[in-house]
């Protein structure tokens, strides 16, 4: 499966990951500073919707968890760092509440395309296909998309 939307392009790997890929108009700096600084990431990791953080340890083996309201429900976030590379990367570990002790792991990638543009990659990797297709089935796409919608409003405000 792939799919392309607001030119975020999701796609299935042939066995147990997910592949996203993202172009932002906003240098490397700023693309990292929204991902890695807790007062720019509640502003769009929630998709615009209140962000309550219970965790931000932004360090290897930090803990972080977030709880989303949307539409009079909550919904939990949560999981490790696993590496951290400034500008570079972030390795986590990721749970959703809605299923439990189905954890995966995100790569993040971020790369400078030297004209004030930027990449974020992330390469999401399940224990099985079916956790796989089950988070793809979840309501995923539209998350990351209302997500990165609300990123862009973000980096347009400078």
């Amino acid at each position: 499966m792939t799919t392309t939307t607001n030119d975020t392009l999701i796609a299935a790997d042939s066995d147990r990951g997910i592949d996203i890929e993202r172009v932002f108009d906003a240098p490397l700096a700023r693309v990292w500073a929204a991902h890695s600084r807790i007062e720019q990431l509640v502003q769009w990791w929630g998709r615009g919707n209140t962000l309550d953080v219970e965790r931000w340890e932004f360090r290897r083996g930090g803990h972080w968890r977030f709880v989303e309201h949307a539409e009079g429900e909550a919904h939990g976030f949560e999981g490790r760092f696993r590496e951290i590379e400034p500008e570079r990367r972030i390795v986590w570990s990721f749970e959703w509440d809605g299923m439990p002790a189905h954890v995966c792991i995100d790569e993040i990638t971020f790369t400078d395309l030297g004209d004030g543009r930027t990449k974020v990659g992330t390469h999401t990797q399940f224990h099985t296909p079916d956790e796989r297709d089950g988070m793809l089935q979840s309501g995923m796409e539209s998350g990351i998309n209302d997500g990165y919608r609300a990123l862009d409003a973000l980096l347009a405000r400078g």
